[in-house]
């Protein structure tokens, strides 16, 4: 599943540096994620590096955008030959 930030992000700016995807970015009120680029760090981390930072735990899984992890792997293998 891509991930999702919720409207209890405090906009604190420590998930969007951190996505090796950049799939976060300042929506009109608080960060959002988009899901197209959101592996949630499959390819790149053990775990999703913005769950891990976030100070008030408001990245939970988008229930709208249920993937599998070989889903995700795949759209790593994508977005990061786009870049190469």
């Amino acid at each position: 599943m891509a991930l999702m930030i919720t409207d209890e992000c405090i906009n604190c700016d420590v998930c969007e540096p951190e996505c090796p995807n950049q799939a976060i970015s300042m929506g009109e009120e608080y960060y959002q994620i988009d899901p197209g680029k959101c592996t949630e760090c499959v390819g790149h981390f053990d775990e999703p590096q913005c769950v891990m930072l976030c100070p008030v735990a408001c990245i939970p899984t988008n229930p709208s955008h249920v993937e599998s992890r070989e889903t995700l792997m795949q759209k790593y293998l994508r977005l990061t030959q786009a870049t190469a």
